[in-house]
C-alpha cells in the first residue's frame, strides 16, 4: 500500500484536493499542522509521496521539508505554494525535493507529478543507498532486494554456524600441531610465517606466541609462564576464518548487505571471536595496499576535474572508432600496458572516462539506460587489466612475491625471462575477453554507432588546450608513476600515493571535500579483504585449504604441466576470495616445494601460481581493479550504478574460465614446450 500525505494550513483546499485525490485512487491522508506531518512521516512507511504546502503558520514548509528528509531521505517532496521565490526555489533545490508547484495547480498536471515521483523513487533510493523493499509473501521478503536480503542473510549466518561448531578434521588439528625440523618434507612448509618458526614449533605455537594468544600464569617461585593455544583451540580459530571466508563471498557476491557492512562484519567475527588481538586486526585492516586504494581513488577525481583523463583517453583510446575497434584493438594495448604499468592505477584513470563515453552515447541516442553497452565498457576493461599480470614481474605485488619465493630456493627468473614466459599470454587472452564479450553482449547494445574516439576527441576539445592544472597534475602523475616503478620496494604503494594527494592539495588541484566525495565503501571493502587474507594465513586455514586441495590431485597431476594445471585451477579459484598477493603468499610456498619433489621445474609451477593469481574477474574483493571499477561505473548524470556484483560473478565467471583454458593450451601445452625450461 502506498499513501500520499497532504499538508496545508488551508481547510477548503486541503479538504477539497484530498476527496479529488481519493476519486482519482489515490489513497491519502491530509493534516494542516507541519508538526504533525513529521510525526506521521517517521512512523508511516507507506508514506511515499507528500504534498507540501510551503506558507504554513508555526513551521515553514522549508523546515518541515527538512525535517521529513532528515527521517525518511527516500521520500518525494512536492512543494506547493502560492508565494514562490527564486529563494524559496533554491532552497527547495538544495533539500532535494521532487519538484516545486505553484497553486492553485490543475488536478491532471498534480496526478501526472505525483505519478513521476513515484517512478523516479527507485533512483532517490539508490542514491541514499536504502533497499527497496518488496512486501507480499514470505518468498519476496526472504528474497528481498539489493543490499537487504534476509533469506540470503540467515542462510549466511547458519552455514558460519554449521562450519565453526563442527569437530575441526584430524588433517587440520595435524597441520597445526606439527612441529617445524627444517626439511623440505614439513607438512607446514607452506604456512605464510614458516620461516619465522623457531625450531620444533608448530603453527599452533607461534600463531599463539607471534599474537599472545593464550594465558599467562606465574608459577610457585613467580615467574610468569605463557601458555599457547592448543591445536584444537587454533583450529577453531581458522575455522572462524574459513566460515568468514564462506558468509564474506556469500554476501559480496549477493548483495545480501551493503558492501561496506559486510566488510565491517569480517572485522566483527575477528574481534569477538578472538582470531587476532584488536591492535594485530586494526593493523591488518590498515595495509598499504589500503592507503594505495584510497589513493587511487582520489587522484582519479583529480584527474577527471582537471580534465586530464580526456587527455589520456584520446592517447589510448584513438584507434577505438567503433564497438569492435574498442575490444579488439584497445583491450590488447590496454593488457600489455598494465604489464609493466600500475594496472589500478590505469583502471582508474580510464573509467571516468568511459563513464562520460557512456552517458554521451546513451544520451544521443535518445535512451535513458543502456546496460549492456556498461557492462562492454567497464568489465573489459577490468578483465583485460586484470590479464595483464602474467606480463612482468612489475605487473603487481603478487609477482613480486612469487620473485621472493622462488629466491628462497634459489632459483629466480630474471626480469627478461619472466616476461619471455609471461607477455606472449596477455595478448592472446586480452583478444579472447574481446572477442568473448563481442559475441556475447553486441547484438544487445541498443546504442547502435559508439564512435569512442571521437567523443573523447570532441571531449577534450570542448575544454580547450590544457590549462595550468592540467600540467601540473600530469607532472605530478607521471612523478607518482615514476616513484611506483623504481620505488615501491622501499615506500610501497601507498607511501607516494599520499605524496601525490598532499601535492595536489597544496597546488589547490583538490580540497578535503573531493577527498571526503570518494566511495569510502571500496576502501573498506579492500580492507576487510586484507584482514581476511591475515587471518586465513596466520591460523593456518589458508594451508589447510591448500593442503586439502593437493591431496585429492590424481597422480597425473602431481608433476609436470598437470602439476601447472592443478596449482593454477586452486589459485585461480581461491584468488577470488582472497587479494591477490595473500593467494600467492599462501599457495606459493607450497606449489615451490612441490615441484622440487616431483622433479617440475620451480619456475613452471610457481608462474603458473603468480600467473593465475591475475585471474580475479568475479569479486570485487579479489583486486583493486574490481573495486575501482565497481566504484566508478556509475551513470555521470543520474549516478545510478550501471554494473552490479552480479554482473561480475556471471561475466567474470565465464572469463575465468576461459583464462585458464588459455593458460592451459596456450601458455602451458603451447609456447612454453617451444621454449622449455
Amino acid at each position: 500500500m502506498s499513501l500520499v500525505l497532504l499538508i496545508d494550513d488551508e481547510d477548503e483546499f486541503r479538504n477539497t484536493l484530498s476527496e479529488r485525490l481519493k476519486l482519482r485512487g489515490y489513497d491519502n491522508i491530509a493534516l494542516d499542522s507541519g508538526k504533525d506531518a513529521v510525526k506521521v512521516v517517521r512512523n508511516n512507511p507507506d508514506i511515499d509521496v507528500v504534498l507540501l504546502d510551503r506558507m504554513m503558520p508555526g513551521i515553514s514548509g522549508e523546515q518541515v521539508l527538512r525535517e521529513i528528509k532528515q527521517y525518511r531521505p527516500d521520500l518525494q517532496v512536492i512543494m506547493l505554494t502560492g508565494h514562490g521565490s527564486m529563494k524559496s526555489a533554491m532552497e527547495v533545490g538544495r533539500l532535494e525535493a521532487y519538484t516545486y508547484l505553484e497553486k492553485p495547480c490543475e488536478l491532471d498536471e498534480l496526478v501526472k507529478v505525483v505519478d513521476s515521483a513515484r517512478s523516479d523513487k527507485v533512483q532517490l533510493m539508490a542514491r541514499h543507498d536504502i533497499p527497496m523493499v518488496e512486501r507480499g509473501s514470505l518468498k519476496k521478503w526472504l528474497l528481498g532486494t539489493q543490499n537487504s536480503r534476509p533469506g540470503v542473510i540467515i542462510l549466511g549466518f547458519l552455514i558460519f554456524f554449521l562450519i565453526v561448531i563442527m569437530p575441526a578434521p584430524k588433517s587440520m588439528l595435524d597441520l597445526l600441531s606439527s612441529p617445524k625440523t627444517g626439511q623440505i618434507t614439513d607438512r607446514n612448509v607452506g604456512y605464510a610465517s614458516y620461516s619465522n618458526m623457531k625450531s620444533g614449533e608448530s603453527i599452533a605455537d607461534y600463531y599463539s606466541r607471534s599474537y599472545k594468544l593464550g594465558k599467562t600464569f606465574i608459577n610457585e617461585a613467580g615467574e610468569k609462564i605463557f601458555v599457547g593455544l592448543t591445536a584444537e583451540q587454533a583450529a577453531f580459530r581458522a575455522k572462524v576464518m574459513l566460515g568468514v571466508l564462506v558468509v564474506a563471498a556469500l554476501f559480496w557476491a549477493s548483495g545480501a548487505i551493503p558492501i561496506g557492512i559486510t566488510a565491517l562484519l569480517v572485522g566483527v567475527f575477528m574481534y569477538f571471536l578472538g582470531v587476532l588481538q584488536p591492535n594485530d586486526i586494526a593493523k591488518a585492516y590498515a595495509k598499504d595496499a589500503v592507503i594505495f586504494i584510497f589513493g587511487v581513488l582520489v587522484i582519479s577525481s583529480a584527474i577527471g576535474k582537471t580534465g586530464l583523463d580526456r587527455r589520456i583517453g584520446l592517447l589510448l583510446l584513438g584507434p577505438s572508432t567503433s564497438l569492435g575497434r574498442m575490444l579488439f584493438i584497445f583491450l590488447p594495448m590496454m593488457g600489455i600496458a598494465c604489464s609493466f604499468i600500475s594496472e589500478h592505477a590505469l583502471v582508474a584513470f580510464l573509467m571516468p572516462l568511459l563513464m562520460m563515453v557512456y552517458a554521451t552515447s546513451v544520451r544521443n541516442a535518445g535512451l535513458a539506460k543502456d546496460k549492456y553497452l556498461a557492462v562492454i565498457l567497464v568489465l573489459s576493461l577490468c578483465f583485460a587489466a586484470n590479464c595483464g599480470g602474467p606480463g612482468s614481474p612489475a605487473a603487481g605485488g603478487r609477482n613480486a612475491v612469487m620473485m621472493g619465493i622462488l629466491a628462497d630456493y634459489e632459483n629466480a627468473p630474471s626480469f627478461g625471462q619472466w616476461v619471455k614466459y609471461g607477455l606472449p599470454f596477455v595478448p592472446v587472452m586480452s583478444l579472447v575477453i574481446a572477442s568473448y564479450f563481442f559475441i556475447t553482449c553486441r547484438r544487445k547494445v541498443k546504442v547502435k554507432q559508439l564512435n569512442v574516439s571521437s567523443l573523447v576527441k570532441q571531449a577534450s576539445e570542448k575544454i580547450g588546450p590544457m590549462n595550468q592544472k592540467e600540467y601540473i597534475t600530469a607532472v605530478l602523475l607521471a612523478m607518482l608513476i615514476f616513484l611506483w616503478i623504481t620505488a615501491s620496494d622501499v615506500f610501497g604503494m601507498g607511501g607516494p600515493v599520499i605524496l601525490c594527494i598532499v601535492l595536489l592539495n597544496i597546488f589547490r588541484i583538490i580540497t578535503w571535500r573531493d577527498i571526503a566525495k570518494i566511495q569510502w565503501e571500496v576502501v573498506a571493502l579492500y580492507a576487510s579483504a586484507c584482514a581476511m587474507g591475515k587471518g586465513l594465513a596466520s591460523t593456518g586455514a589458508a594451508l589447510f585449504l591448500a593442503d586439502s586441495f593437493v591431496s585429492i590431485l590424481p597422480n597425473f597431476m602431481q608433476s609436470g604441466e598437470g602439476l601447472a594445471i592443478a596449482v593454477s585451477l586452486f589459485t585461480g579459484i581461491t584468488t577470488n576470495f582472497m587479494s591477490d598477493g595473500a593467494t600467492v603468499s599462501a599457495i606459493g610456498p607450497i606449489t615451490v616445494p612441490m615441484a622440487t619433489i616431483s622433479g617440475t621445474h620451480p619456475w613452471m609451477v610457481g608462474l603458473a601460481t603468480a600467473f593465475a593469481s591475475s585471474f580475479a574477474h568475479m569479486l570485487i574483493i579479489g583486486t583493486p581493479n574490481n573495486a575501482i571499477a565497481y566504484t566508478m561505473a556509475k551513470d555521470p548524470i543520474t549516478g545510478e550504478q550501471l554494473v552490479t556484483l552480479g554482473d561480475f560473478l556471471k561475466h567474470g565467471s565465464i572469463v575465468l574460465a576461459l583464462s585458464l583454458l588459455v593458460l592451459w593450451f596456450w601458455t602451458f601445452l603451447g609456447y612454453w614446450r617451444w621454449i622449455g625450461f
